[in-house]
Protein backbone atom coordinates (compact mmCIF):
# COMPACT_ATOMS: atom_id res chain seq x y z
CA UNK A 1 0.00 0.00 0.00
CA UNK A 2 1.23 3.51 -0.85
CA UNK A 3 0.24 6.89 0.48
CA UNK A 4 -1.38 9.27 -1.96
CA UNK A 5 1.45 11.77 -1.62
CA UNK A 6 4.08 9.09 -2.36
CA UNK A 7 2.67 8.17 -5.76
CA UNK A 8 4.21 9.45 -8.98
CA UNK A 9 1.12 10.87 -10.65
CA UNK A 10 0.35 12.80 -13.83
CA UNK A 11 -0.50 16.48 -13.45
CA UNK A 12 -3.67 18.07 -14.85
CA UNK A 13 -3.46 21.83 -15.37
CA UNK A 14 -7.20 22.23 -14.87
CA UNK A 15 -6.84 25.95 -14.08
CA UNK A 16 -5.63 26.70 -17.64
CA UNK A 17 -8.09 27.97 -20.22
CA UNK A 18 -6.59 25.65 -22.81
CA UNK A 19 -7.47 22.69 -20.60
CA UNK A 20 -11.07 23.87 -20.28
CA UNK A 21 -11.38 24.20 -24.06
CA UNK A 22 -10.48 20.54 -24.69
CA UNK A 23 -10.03 18.48 -21.51
CA UNK A 24 -10.53 14.95 -22.84
CA UNK A 25 -7.05 14.45 -24.38
CA UNK A 26 -5.51 15.53 -21.06
CA UNK A 27 -7.52 12.89 -19.20
CA UNK A 28 -6.57 10.24 -21.75
CA UNK A 29 -2.88 11.05 -21.22
CA UNK A 30 -3.33 11.02 -17.44
CA UNK A 31 -5.14 7.68 -17.61
CA UNK A 32 -2.17 6.17 -19.43
CA UNK A 33 0.05 7.04 -16.44
CA UNK A 34 -2.38 6.21 -13.62
CA UNK A 35 -5.81 4.60 -13.99
CA UNK A 36 -7.71 6.85 -11.60
CA UNK A 37 -5.55 9.51 -9.93
CA UNK A 38 -3.74 12.70 -10.91
CA UNK A 39 -2.56 15.90 -9.28
CA UNK A 40 -3.77 19.43 -9.90
CA UNK A 41 -2.81 22.89 -8.66
CA UNK A 42 -4.84 22.58 -5.45
CA UNK A 43 -4.83 18.89 -4.57
CA UNK A 44 -5.55 15.55 -6.23
CA UNK A 45 -7.96 14.55 -8.99
CA UNK A 46 -10.08 11.39 -9.06
CA UNK A 47 -10.88 10.98 -12.74
CA UNK A 48 -12.09 7.41 -13.31
CA UNK A 49 -15.85 6.75 -13.35
CA UNK A 50 -15.91 3.79 -10.94
CA UNK A 51 -13.47 5.42 -8.51
CA UNK A 52 -15.53 8.62 -8.48
CA UNK A 53 -18.74 6.68 -7.82
CA UNK A 54 -17.18 4.54 -5.09
CA UNK A 55 -15.45 7.34 -3.22
CA UNK A 56 -18.32 9.83 -3.32
CA UNK A 57 -20.38 7.34 -1.34
CA UNK A 58 -17.93 7.49 1.57
CA UNK A 59 -19.83 10.21 3.40
CA UNK A 60 -18.28 9.15 6.72
CA UNK A 61 -14.84 10.16 5.39
CA UNK A 62 -15.58 13.15 3.13
CA UNK A 63 -17.07 16.61 3.48
CA UNK A 64 -17.67 19.36 0.97
CA UNK A 65 -14.39 21.22 0.49
CA UNK A 66 -15.91 24.65 0.96
CA UNK A 67 -13.64 25.69 3.84
CA UNK A 68 -10.60 24.70 1.79
CA UNK A 69 -11.90 26.61 -1.22
CA UNK A 70 -12.60 29.69 0.92
CA UNK A 71 -9.03 29.54 2.20
CA UNK A 72 -7.62 29.15 -1.32
CA UNK A 73 -9.66 32.19 -2.35
CA UNK A 74 -8.52 34.19 0.71
CA UNK A 75 -12.17 34.79 1.61
CA UNK A 76 -12.45 33.83 5.30
CA UNK A 77 -13.76 37.22 6.45
CA UNK A 78 -16.17 37.88 3.57
CA UNK A 79 -19.92 37.40 3.23
CA UNK A 80 -19.31 35.00 0.35
CA UNK A 81 -16.87 32.98 2.44
CA UNK A 82 -19.41 32.67 5.27
CA UNK A 83 -22.07 31.47 2.84
CA UNK A 84 -19.79 28.85 1.30
CA UNK A 85 -19.04 27.34 4.70
CA UNK A 86 -22.50 27.58 6.29
CA UNK A 87 -24.95 26.90 3.47
CA UNK A 88 -26.49 23.47 2.97
CA UNK A 89 -23.70 22.26 0.69
CA UNK A 90 -21.07 23.30 3.21
CA UNK A 91 -22.87 21.89 6.25
CA UNK A 92 -22.23 18.43 7.66
CA UNK A 93 -23.63 15.93 10.14
CA UNK A 94 -26.90 16.67 11.93
CA UNK A 95 -27.07 20.25 10.60
CA UNK A 96 -26.99 19.00 7.01
CA UNK A 97 -29.41 16.15 7.76
CA UNK A 98 -31.87 18.53 9.44
CA UNK A 99 -31.81 20.96 6.53
CA UNK A 100 -32.36 18.19 3.99
CA UNK A 101 -35.23 16.74 6.05
CA UNK A 102 -36.91 20.13 6.12
CA UNK A 103 -36.44 20.81 2.42
CA UNK A 104 -36.81 17.34 0.88
CA UNK A 105 -40.65 17.33 0.69
CA UNK A 106 -40.52 20.33 -1.67
CA UNK A 107 -38.15 18.59 -4.09
CA UNK A 108 -39.61 15.14 -4.64
CA UNK A 109 -40.35 13.67 -8.08
CA UNK A 110 -44.03 14.30 -7.35
CA UNK A 111 -43.37 17.99 -6.73
CA UNK A 112 -41.33 18.23 -9.92
CA UNK A 113 -44.22 16.70 -11.87
CA UNK A 114 -46.60 19.16 -10.24
CA UNK A 115 -44.47 22.07 -11.51
CA UNK A 116 -44.28 20.89 -15.13
CA UNK A 117 -47.30 22.94 -16.33
CA UNK A 118 -45.71 26.07 -14.89
CA UNK A 119 -42.41 25.22 -16.62
CA UNK A 120 -44.23 24.79 -19.93
CA UNK A 121 -45.96 28.10 -19.47
CA UNK A 122 -42.69 29.90 -18.71
CA UNK A 123 -40.77 28.52 -21.70
CA UNK A 124 -43.70 29.11 -24.06
CA UNK A 125 -43.86 32.77 -23.07
CA UNK A 126 -40.10 33.13 -23.45
CA UNK A 127 -40.16 31.49 -26.88
CA UNK A 128 -42.93 33.84 -28.02
CA UNK A 129 -40.60 36.71 -27.21
CA UNK A 130 -37.35 35.32 -28.63
CA UNK A 131 -38.28 33.09 -31.60
CA UNK A 132 -39.24 35.93 -34.00
CA UNK A 133 -35.59 37.07 -33.90
CA UNK A 134 -34.51 34.02 -35.89
CA UNK A 135 -31.00 34.16 -34.41
CA UNK A 136 -29.44 34.80 -31.01
CA UNK A 137 -26.95 33.52 -28.47
CA UNK A 138 -28.58 30.35 -27.16
CA UNK A 139 -26.66 30.49 -23.89
CA UNK A 140 -28.12 33.92 -23.19
CA UNK A 141 -31.60 32.67 -24.13
CA UNK A 142 -31.18 29.62 -21.88
CA UNK A 143 -30.09 31.77 -18.94
CA UNK A 144 -33.54 33.37 -18.62
CA UNK A 145 -35.45 30.08 -18.44
CA UNK A 146 -34.38 28.65 -15.04
CA UNK A 147 -34.44 32.02 -13.30
CA UNK A 148 -37.93 32.72 -14.66
CA UNK A 149 -39.11 29.30 -13.46
CA UNK A 150 -37.66 29.94 -10.01
CA UNK A 151 -39.37 33.33 -9.80
CA UNK A 152 -42.65 31.68 -10.72
CA UNK A 153 -42.18 28.90 -8.17
CA UNK A 154 -41.65 31.36 -5.32
CA UNK A 155 -44.16 33.96 -6.47
CA UNK A 156 -41.58 36.66 -7.28
CA UNK A 157 -42.20 39.14 -10.08
CA UNK A 158 -40.03 38.54 -13.18
CA UNK A 159 -39.15 42.22 -12.96
CA UNK A 160 -36.48 41.24 -10.41
CA UNK A 161 -34.51 39.28 -13.00
CA UNK A 162 -32.37 42.13 -14.38
CA UNK A 163 -31.34 43.10 -10.85
CA UNK A 164 -30.09 39.65 -9.84
CA UNK A 165 -29.10 37.92 -13.10
CA UNK A 166 -25.56 39.31 -13.20
CA UNK A 167 -25.08 38.30 -9.56
CA UNK A 168 -26.20 34.76 -10.33
CA UNK A 169 -23.80 34.66 -13.26
CA UNK A 170 -20.94 35.80 -11.04
CA UNK A 171 -21.88 33.30 -8.33
CA UNK A 172 -21.59 30.51 -10.88
CA UNK A 173 -17.83 31.08 -10.76
CA UNK A 174 -17.67 30.35 -7.02
CA UNK A 175 -15.67 27.15 -7.33
CA UNK A 176 -13.42 28.26 -10.18
CA UNK A 177 -10.48 28.75 -7.77
CA UNK A 178 -9.68 32.18 -9.24
CA UNK A 179 -8.83 34.69 -6.50
CA UNK A 180 -9.13 37.63 -8.89
CA UNK A 181 -12.91 37.28 -9.01
CA UNK A 182 -13.41 37.41 -5.23
CA UNK A 183 -14.65 41.05 -5.27
CA UNK A 184 -17.31 40.05 -7.80
CA UNK A 185 -18.36 37.10 -5.64
CA UNK A 186 -18.69 39.26 -2.52
CA UNK A 187 -20.74 41.85 -4.41
CA UNK A 188 -22.96 39.11 -5.87
CA UNK A 189 -23.47 37.61 -2.41
CA UNK A 190 -24.51 40.94 -0.95
CA UNK A 191 -26.96 41.64 -3.79
CA UNK A 192 -28.58 38.21 -3.49
CA UNK A 193 -28.69 38.40 0.30
CA UNK A 194 -30.54 41.71 0.21
CA UNK A 195 -32.89 40.31 -2.45
CA UNK A 196 -33.92 37.20 -0.50
CA UNK A 197 -34.25 39.06 2.79
CA UNK A 198 -36.66 41.49 1.15
CA UNK A 199 -38.49 38.57 -0.48
CA UNK A 200 -39.03 36.88 2.88
CA UNK A 201 -40.01 40.14 4.60
CA UNK A 202 -42.69 40.79 1.97
CA UNK A 203 -44.04 37.25 2.27
CA UNK A 204 -44.19 37.45 6.07
CA UNK A 205 -46.44 40.48 5.64
CA UNK A 206 -48.76 38.65 3.22
CA UNK A 207 -48.83 34.88 3.70
CA UNK A 208 -50.42 32.49 1.20
CA UNK A 209 -53.59 30.77 2.44
CA UNK A 210 -53.88 27.00 2.77
CA UNK A 211 -54.28 25.37 -0.61
CA UNK A 212 -52.47 28.20 -2.43
CA UNK A 213 -48.96 27.62 -1.09
CA UNK A 214 -46.03 28.13 -3.44
CA UNK A 215 -42.42 27.08 -2.86
CA UNK A 216 -41.63 30.28 -0.96
CA UNK A 217 -44.57 29.73 1.37
CA UNK A 218 -43.38 26.19 2.09
CA UNK A 219 -39.90 27.47 2.89
CA UNK A 220 -41.09 30.42 4.98
CA UNK A 221 -43.30 28.08 6.99
CA UNK A 222 -40.13 26.40 8.28
CA UNK A 223 -39.59 29.52 10.38
CA UNK A 224 -42.91 28.88 12.11
CA UNK A 225 -41.91 25.46 13.45
CA UNK A 226 -38.21 26.16 13.91
CA UNK A 227 -37.12 23.90 11.06
CA UNK A 228 -34.81 26.63 9.76
CA UNK A 229 -33.41 29.79 11.30
CA UNK A 230 -33.80 33.08 9.43
CA UNK A 231 -30.16 32.95 8.31
CA UNK A 232 -30.55 29.37 7.11
CA UNK A 233 -33.69 30.31 5.19
CA UNK A 234 -31.91 33.18 3.45
CA UNK A 235 -29.01 30.91 2.56
CA UNK A 236 -31.34 28.20 1.24
CA UNK A 237 -33.07 30.70 -1.04
CA UNK A 238 -29.75 32.00 -2.34
CA UNK A 239 -28.60 28.44 -2.90
CA UNK A 240 -31.78 27.54 -4.81
CA UNK A 241 -31.45 30.52 -7.11
CA UNK A 242 -27.75 29.94 -7.71
CA UNK A 243 -27.91 26.16 -8.14
CA UNK A 244 -31.02 26.30 -10.28
CA UNK A 245 -29.63 29.01 -12.52
CA UNK A 246 -26.12 28.13 -13.57
CA UNK A 247 -26.22 24.36 -13.82
CA UNK A 248 -29.58 24.27 -15.64
CA UNK A 249 -28.56 27.00 -18.07
CA UNK A 250 -25.25 25.31 -18.83
CA UNK A 251 -26.79 21.85 -19.11
CA UNK A 252 -29.44 23.02 -21.59
CA UNK A 253 -26.79 24.83 -23.64
CA UNK A 254 -24.54 21.75 -23.73
CA UNK A 255 -27.50 19.62 -24.83
CA UNK A 256 -28.29 22.03 -27.67
CA UNK A 257 -24.65 22.03 -28.74
CA UNK A 258 -24.73 18.24 -29.06
CA UNK A 259 -28.09 18.19 -30.84
CA UNK A 260 -27.12 20.80 -33.44
CA UNK A 261 -24.63 18.23 -34.71
CA UNK A 262 -27.33 15.57 -35.03
CA UNK A 263 -30.41 17.17 -36.63
CA UNK A 264 -32.43 13.94 -36.75
CA UNK A 265 -32.21 13.59 -32.97
CA UNK A 266 -33.19 17.21 -32.48
CA UNK A 267 -36.28 16.77 -34.68
CA UNK A 268 -37.45 13.84 -32.55
CA UNK A 269 -37.34 16.10 -29.49
CA UNK A 270 -40.10 18.22 -31.02
CA UNK A 271 -42.56 15.34 -31.18
CA UNK A 272 -41.79 13.31 -28.06
CA UNK A 273 -41.28 14.44 -24.48
CA UNK A 274 -40.25 10.87 -23.63
CA UNK A 275 -37.44 11.13 -26.16
CA UNK A 276 -36.40 14.46 -24.62
CA UNK A 277 -35.93 12.59 -21.33
CA UNK A 278 -33.55 10.16 -23.05
CA UNK A 279 -31.68 13.02 -24.69
CA UNK A 280 -31.19 14.88 -21.44
CA UNK A 281 -29.99 11.77 -19.59
CA UNK A 282 -27.52 11.10 -22.41
CA UNK A 283 -26.43 14.74 -22.34
CA UNK A 284 -25.74 14.48 -18.61
CA UNK A 285 -23.61 11.42 -19.40
CA UNK A 286 -21.86 12.94 -22.42
CA UNK A 287 -20.69 16.20 -20.86
CA UNK A 288 -22.08 17.81 -17.76
CA UNK A 289 -21.41 20.86 -15.67
CA UNK A 290 -19.69 20.20 -12.35
CA UNK A 291 -16.42 19.20 -10.75
CA UNK A 292 -17.07 18.16 -7.13
CA UNK A 293 -14.54 19.08 -4.44
CA UNK A 294 -14.28 17.09 -1.20
CA UNK A 295 -12.00 17.20 1.84
CA UNK A 296 -11.00 13.89 3.44
CA UNK A 297 -11.89 13.85 7.15
CA UNK A 298 -10.68 10.32 7.94
CA UNK A 299 -7.98 8.20 6.30
CA UNK A 300 -9.32 6.23 3.33
CA UNK A 301 -7.77 3.12 1.83
CA UNK A 302 -8.99 2.55 -1.72
CA UNK A 303 -7.44 0.30 -4.37
CA UNK A 304 -4.38 -0.12 -2.15
CA UNK A 305 -3.83 3.64 -1.89
CA UNK A 306 -3.95 5.44 1.47
CA UNK A 307 -5.67 8.80 1.04
CA UNK A 308 -4.80 10.64 4.25
CA UNK A 309 -7.05 12.88 6.31
CA UNK A 310 -6.89 16.47 5.09
CA UNK A 311 -6.44 15.59 1.40
CA UNK A 312 -8.32 17.84 -1.04
CA UNK A 313 -9.90 15.77 -3.82
CA UNK A 314 -11.53 16.94 -7.03
CA UNK A 315 -13.99 14.49 -8.62
CA UNK A 316 -14.36 15.19 -12.34
CA UNK A 317 -18.01 14.23 -12.60
CA UNK A 318 -18.39 16.49 -15.64
CA UNK A 319 -16.30 14.18 -17.86
CA UNK A 320 -16.73 10.86 -16.00
CA UNK A 321 -19.26 9.68 -18.58
CA UNK A 322 -16.59 9.83 -21.27
CA UNK A 323 -14.35 7.33 -19.47
CA UNK A 324 -13.63 4.47 -21.92
CA UNK A 325 -12.72 2.13 -19.05
CA UNK A 326 -16.31 2.26 -17.81
CA UNK A 327 -18.56 3.38 -20.68
CA UNK A 328 -18.84 1.64 -24.06
CA UNK A 329 -18.35 3.93 -27.06
CA UNK A 330 -18.25 6.97 -24.74
CA UNK A 331 -17.70 9.61 -27.44
CA UNK A 332 -20.89 8.72 -29.31
CA UNK A 333 -23.96 10.80 -28.40
CA UNK A 334 -26.71 8.17 -28.45
CA UNK A 335 -29.91 8.77 -26.44
CA UNK A 336 -31.08 5.22 -27.21
CA UNK A 337 -28.00 3.56 -25.73
CA UNK A 338 -28.42 0.98 -23.00
CA UNK A 339 -27.10 2.83 -19.95
CA UNK A 340 -25.60 -0.02 -17.94
CA UNK A 341 -23.75 2.58 -15.88
CA UNK A 342 -25.85 5.62 -15.13
CA UNK A 343 -24.39 9.11 -15.24
CA UNK A 344 -23.35 10.67 -11.94
CA UNK A 345 -24.02 14.28 -12.91
CA UNK A 346 -25.89 14.96 -9.66
CA UNK A 347 -23.25 13.44 -7.40
CA UNK A 348 -23.60 10.55 -4.96
CA UNK A 349 -24.24 9.97 -1.27
CA UNK A 350 -25.91 12.28 1.24
CA UNK A 351 -24.92 15.37 -0.74
CA UNK A 352 -26.58 14.21 -3.96
CA UNK A 353 -28.30 17.16 -5.62
CA UNK A 354 -31.57 17.93 -3.85
CA UNK A 355 -33.02 19.70 -6.89
CA UNK A 356 -32.25 17.00 -9.44
CA UNK A 357 -35.89 16.13 -10.20
CA UNK A 358 -36.88 19.75 -10.75
CA UNK A 359 -33.77 20.27 -12.89
CA UNK A 360 -34.58 17.27 -15.05
CA UNK A 361 -38.23 18.30 -15.49
CA UNK A 362 -37.28 21.86 -16.33
CA UNK A 363 -34.70 20.96 -18.98
CA UNK A 364 -36.90 18.28 -20.54
CA UNK A 365 -39.90 20.59 -20.84
CA UNK A 366 -37.70 23.39 -22.16
CA UNK A 367 -36.04 21.26 -24.81
CA UNK A 368 -39.38 19.82 -25.97
CA UNK A 369 -40.83 23.23 -26.76
CA UNK A 370 -37.57 24.70 -28.04
CA UNK A 371 -37.33 21.91 -30.63
CA UNK A 372 -40.87 22.72 -31.82
CA UNK A 373 -40.34 26.45 -32.14
CA UNK A 374 -36.72 26.63 -33.32
CA UNK A 375 -36.39 24.41 -36.38
CA UNK A 376 -33.13 23.56 -38.14
CA UNK A 377 -30.77 25.26 -35.65
CA UNK A 378 -27.24 25.92 -36.89
CA UNK A 379 -24.18 27.56 -35.42
CA UNK A 380 -23.32 31.05 -36.61
CA UNK A 381 -20.11 31.53 -34.62
CA UNK A 382 -17.70 29.96 -32.13
CA UNK A 383 -18.09 29.37 -28.42
CA UNK A 384 -15.56 29.61 -25.62
CA UNK A 385 -15.52 27.65 -22.37
CA UNK A 386 -15.96 28.51 -18.74
CA UNK A 387 -13.21 27.45 -16.29
CA UNK A 388 -13.00 23.70 -15.78
CA UNK A 389 -13.03 23.90 -11.97
CA UNK A 390 -16.49 24.30 -10.44
CA UNK A 391 -19.43 24.78 -12.81
CA UNK A 392 -18.15 24.42 -16.36
CA UNK A 393 -19.90 24.79 -19.70
CA UNK A 394 -20.07 26.83 -22.85
CA UNK A 395 -19.73 30.58 -22.96
CA UNK A 396 -21.89 31.59 -25.84
CA UNK A 397 -23.67 29.44 -28.44
CA UNK A 398 -24.61 31.72 -31.35
CA UNK A 399 -27.25 30.10 -33.54
CA UNK A 400 -29.75 30.83 -36.28
CA UNK A 401 -32.89 28.80 -36.89
CA UNK A 402 -36.21 28.70 -38.73
CA UNK A 403 -38.99 30.10 -36.50
CA UNK A 404 -42.07 27.90 -36.18
CA UNK A 405 -45.31 27.64 -34.26
CA UNK A 406 -45.78 25.12 -31.47
CA UNK A 407 -47.24 21.75 -32.46
CA UNK A 408 -50.93 21.32 -31.74
CA UNK A 409 -50.45 17.75 -30.61
CA UNK A 410 -47.28 16.41 -29.00
CA UNK A 411 -46.22 12.96 -27.95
Amino acid sequence: MQRLDELKLPHLAMEDQGFAEDPLPHFAAARAQHPWLATCAFGHVVHQYDAIKDLLYLDHSLIGAYTDVVDIMGARDTSWGRFQQESMLGSTGETHARMRRVLAPAFTPQQAKKHRPLMREVIAKQLDEWVPKGAFDFEEFASYFPISVMCSLIGASPTVIPAIKSSLEAFGMSMSMDREILPQLVKAMDVLDAFVQDLVAQRLKARKPAGEEDLLEILVSTLDDGGLSERELYDVLIFLFVAGYDTSKNALTLAMDSLIRQPALYQRCATSLDYCRKVIEESFRFLTTSTIARTVTKDIVYRDVLIPEGSLLFFTVNVAGRDPTAIADPDSFDPDREQAKKHIAFGQGVHICLGQFIARAQIEEGLHQIAQRMRNPRRTGPSSWRPFFGVSGLRGLPIAFDPAAALEEVG
